[in-house]
């Protein structure tokens, strides 16, 4: 990883002379804000607040007191630290926000800070207090709201650093309001009226305001400015301040933009994160909800393209709802209206879908009408889920030519083969901030069980010689040449040269799924690599063939490995390997092709190989198996998967 300066140097490189422009502005800006801004004192007069956008909530169930931060727990009935980094026990500094180094150690990680601050659990809160109608439930979320407010002046400190995080607060500040359903409750509890007269709505106007006026531009136009346009229209549809009218607009046609310019006409989005889809969705879909209830409907392209999104979220989750990791992930949400810390938002999305377009397919794979659901829907969004045409169907193989994109699928019931080929590019705008340079990889589960992985993300800023393994290609299940990365990284979220893929030939029919794709990642060093990938359905049979060509004829190192999920064990026969879980149960063997050398790793520190991270700042060995060889020809290598899964 570069070191600061060198990563200011490298961001320069993906910016234009109007981007440079705009930043050298916004920095001008900042300087002024230190000495204006942080000092100022907002009178607020809320016009009006609309009458109940979503439906009386029928919560059934108690929440903890506690919420997952990644890896460690944050038990919100104590005093918190806004400022806390709960991993490393590092407090950011409470200074002006545009002066804090988020890059330097000494702030600690501030991933982890804005997780507790994005305020996930304050809804919960206020779905105990509608359950129980216990008192002390609405005390508490007056007075962490109140000590938030309190620690974190308008500017000052980590968490006026990044607008999403500001979004992400407007969004769960709706969803408090509405479940209280404020409006009538003021009037029975006066110190409710009195903390949200002084205390919440200016807090709420400062972040509208915060929100307008530091849009994401050019190449950072990508998730961030998604929230951005999704939270102030959801907070202007609510909240009526004397510029809500012209923010609301604003906002609107902003995400009526961003829905079509981040998908590809298939409903792919092209950030090439794949658990970044349901993150993004969710943004969408709730500012959907909240405009046709207050009669401000998205457009007709709009809605018909949030429903190719499901469609592409059924496509590319597995027969138990499970989906194919391809680029960063950071367990980010939206908002958080479930137990469980494995709940499935994907599903959740399907069931939405499913009641938005009365739609049997989608519901084939919902998890069944969830607590969000009930909180988007109301009861009579279960009456129409529960109308819904309950059906059995056997998915087929889905492909996605254009954005590059293929799931190869054998489903009789319960019973599923899935591999994902990914010949997609790297990634969104000149950054393509969360993309990983895994062209040509694939992974691979029979019966819902991950298998062959694609070994996550683990951490963005931290740790950075794990950061550059987990975005590299040698964590991928593709070629590496030269020990060279197929795209040129210039930090820890940024790409300087980016690879385009090709697809050559595609195929598929009840029998037989057949892909030919290459990129041109190494293209200056003189080789080629082109991936033919076969999965004969009959014989349940995955052949990949690699073709390296050597154009002019240099020593060249072909690595490629085969990462496994920590659950899976490699057994060595006497011409394959076999791979069992953990009760033994062989699942696949795969035969190599006789010119590799393989080798296992596990866990291993130097170099970095055999880690699987399956959810952020989690890190597991797992066993890598590694193939290699050096040549000065043009070689192709055959490598045969069989599928064990009807023994």
């Amino acid at each position: 990883m570069p070191g600061k300066i060198q990563w200011y140097i490298n961001r320069l490189r993906t910016m234009s002379l109007s981007e440079i422009g705009y930043r050298f502005a916004n920095f001008v800006r900042g300087k002024i804000e230190k000495y204006r801004d942080m000092k100022k004192t907002f009178q607020v007069s809320l016009i009006s607040a609309s009458p109940k956008i979503l439906p009386e909530t029928q919560n059934k169930s108690l929440y903890q007191t506690r919420i997952k931060i990644f890896n460690k727990y944050l038990d919100y009935s104590e005093k918190i630290n806004w400022f806390l980094d709960l991993d490393s026990g590092i407090s950011a500094p409470v200074i002006f926000a545009r002066d804090i180094n988020i890059l330097d150690k000494k702030t600690g990680s501030a991933k982890h800070i804005w997780e507790v601050n994005r305020l996930l659990f304050l809804p919960q809160i206020c779905l105990n207090y509608i359950h129980k109608k216990d008192k002390k439930y609405l005390n508490q979320f007056i007075e962490i709201t109140r000590h938030w407010i309190w620690q974190n002046p308008y500017l000052k400190g980590v968490n006026w650093y990044s607008n999403i995080e500001v979004n992400i607060r407007l969004v769960n500040w709706f969803f408090c309001w509405e479940i209280l359903n404020v409006n009538e409750l003021m009037q029975n509890e006066p110190e409710l009226e009195q903390f949200v007269k002084n205390f919440w709505l200016p807090s709420i106007y400062m972040h509208c305001n915060y929100s307008f006026a530091n849009p994401s531009k050019y190449s950072s136009a990508n998730n961030h400015l998604i929230s951005e346009y999704a939270g102030l229209f959801i907070a202007t549809s609510l909240w009526r301040f004397k510029e809500s009218e012209k923010w609301n607009r604003y906002a609107k046609k902003g995400l009526e933009a961003e829905i079509l310019k981040q998908h590809s006409e298939n409903g792919v989005n092209k950030e090439e994160a794949a658990e970044y889809i349901q993150f993004i969705t969710d943004f969408f879909l709730i500012s959907y909800i909240v405009g046709e209830n207050t009669g401000n409907s998205f457009s007709a392209a709009y809605t018909e393209m949030l429903k190719k999104i499901f469609y592409y979220i059924l496509h590319f989750t597995d027969v138990d709802g499970n989906f194919p990791k391809y680029g960063d992930e950071d367990d980010g949400h939206v908002v958080k209206f479930h137990h469980d810390d494995n709940f499935n938002n994907f599903r959740s999305l399907l069931a939405s879908g499913a009641i938005m377009f009365d739609d049997s397919l989608l519901k084939t794979k919902s998890n069944g009408f969830d607590m969000k659901n009930q909180i988007l829907f109301g009861e009579v969004g279960l009456k129409k889920f529960n109308l819904i045409e309950n059906i059995n169907v056997d998915l087929q193989s889905s492909f996605y030519e254009k954005e590059g994109h293929f799931f190869l699928r054998k489903q009789q019931g319960s019973k599923e083969t899935y591999i994902h080929f990914n010949a997609a590019p790297l990634g969104f705008l000149s950054i393509a901030a969360h993309g990983h340079a895994d062209a040509l990889s694939f992974s691979l589960r029979v019966n819902g069980k991950d298998i062959l992985v694609d070994p996550g993300t683990y951490c963005y800023h931290t740790h950075p010689e794990l950061r550059q393994y987990f975005i590299g290609t040698l964590a991928h299940n593709t070629i590496r040449i030269n020990g060279k990365e197929q795209a040129l990284n210039g930090g820890p979220t940024l790409w300087l040269k980016h690879y385009k893929t090709r697809i050559s030939e595609f195929a598929s029919d009840e029998n037989k799924d057949r892909i030919v794709a290459s990129h041109d990642g190494y293209k200056k060093s003189g080789f080629n690599h082109q991936r033919e990938i076969s999965f004969d359905k009959n014989n349940n049979e995955l052949i990949i063939s690699d073709f390296i060509e050597n154009k002019h004829k240099k020593n060249c190192l072909v690595e490629f490995p085969l990462h496994l999920h920590p659950c899976m064990v490699p057994v060595e026969r006497d011409d394959f390997i076999s791979i069992t879980d953990k009760t033994e149960n062989p699942l696949i063997n795969i035969i190599f092709d006789k010119q590799m050398n393989v080798k296992t790793f596990k866990g291993n520190n130097s170099p970095i190989m055999g880690w699987y991270s399956g959810s952020f700042y989690e890190l597991l060995p797992c066993s890598t198996i590694y193939q290699h060889a050096e040549t000065t020809d043009s070689m192709t290598i055959t490598t045969i998967i069989k599928i064990l899964q009807d023994k």
